[in-house]
């Protein structure tokens, strides 16, 4: 596995992100949120994500930029997770949603976190669910 985030891997499309915040789900590890949707065709690729800091929170521009580019590193650094776990392709966004600065090894603590969270919620099927209810 390469540890890259290359252009194809990004979420730019305006009609996929209006899909995701209205469609999509969410999964939370505080101070971070992954909101995903499942799509049909991803254009070869099995991943798509976006970034993004609250304004309300990070009022500079600096400081936004400073936490979407850990976040990107971050994922990038922990994608192997994802890629060889999640079945189907899939949109994601992930924000960053808390004033306070943690630390970037505490946020990479968080996204394998998150993503370990994800991928229990997207691999959970029908028969194990009503197995665990018996």
């Amino acid at each position: 596995m390469n540890f890259t985030y290359p252009k194809n891997e990004r979420l730019k499309s305006k009609t996929t992100i209006g899909l995701l915040f209205s469609e999509g789900k969410s999964v939370s590890k505080y101070p971070l949120r992954l909101v995903y949707r499942q799509e049909e065709d991803n254009s070869g690729e099995k991943i798509k994500l976006g970034v993004s800091v609250s304004k309300k929170y990070f009022k500079k521009a600096v400081d936004r930029n400073y936490f979407k580019r850990v976040l990107r590193e971050t994922y990038r650094l922990n994608k192997h997770i994802l890629w060889n776990n999640a079945e189907g392709s899939y949109s994601i966004m992930f924000f960053y949603q808390s004033k306070d600065r943690l630390s970037y090894e505490e946020i990479n603590t968080k996204t394998i976190q998150l993503f370990e969270k994800f991928l229990l919620q997207v691999n959970k099927t029908p028969d194990s669910e009503t197995k665990k209810e018996s």
